[in-house]
């Protein structure tokens, strides 16, 4: 038991790798609320709508229940990660992780906020190649971290499916 208490070196304490994963995913759950199309943002919510969207769009709670358990395997592998010793595979991987979590706030400013279609559908599959880096550099230091992020990246490949045919049906921005 003493065992698990104990950090490894370099290594983020238990406490600090909580605290880290919170504010970092806490962060991009801030702006991705901020960007929401639901009915707080009436505007966005209008607008997201009023998008042709193709057949296979999932209807909007279907976004809701994803995200929270892409979050929650983000949250698990950056926590693993972080208790992990430190080192260059150690830190390419949290950088990866990093990178992920800014982008997915990101992509929805691009998407929602500021109506880039074109922009976001290009994000997207910047996003694949990403989270895929994420994904390598995360299994040569915990492969349960890197497991936990292959839902993340198919997610991904499927949303930049759907991006790209949006921004392809709405060539005026939808606005």
């Amino acid at each position: 038991m003493a065992h698990e208490n104990r950090r490894a070196a370099g290594g983020f304490t238990r406490f600090a790798a909580l605290a880290a994963v919170g504010v970092v995913l806490g962060a991009s759950a801030m702006v991705g609320r901020r960007n929401a199309p639901d009915p707080s943002h009436p505007g966005i919510r209008r607008w997201y709508r009023r998008l042709d969207k193709p057949g296979y769009t999932p209807p909007d709670a279907a976004f809701g229940a994803v995200w929270p358990v892409l979050e929650t395997g983000l949250a698990i592998g950056g926590y693993r990660l972080m208790r992990r010793p430190a080192g260059n595979a150690r830190n390419a991987a949290l950088g990866l992780w990093l990178a992920n979590t800014a982008m997915v706030g990101g992509w929805t400013q691009l998407f929602f906020r500021e109506r880039r279609l074109g922009a976001s559908a290009v994000a997207s599959g910047a996003m694949i190649a990403s989270g895929a880096a994420y994904t390598v550099a995360a299994a040569r230091v915990d492969r349960p971290a890197a497991a936990l992020a292959v839902p993340f990246v198919g997610w991904l490949g499927f949303a930049t499916l759907l991006a790209e045919r949006i921004w392809r049906d709405n060539p005026s921005g939808g606005r």
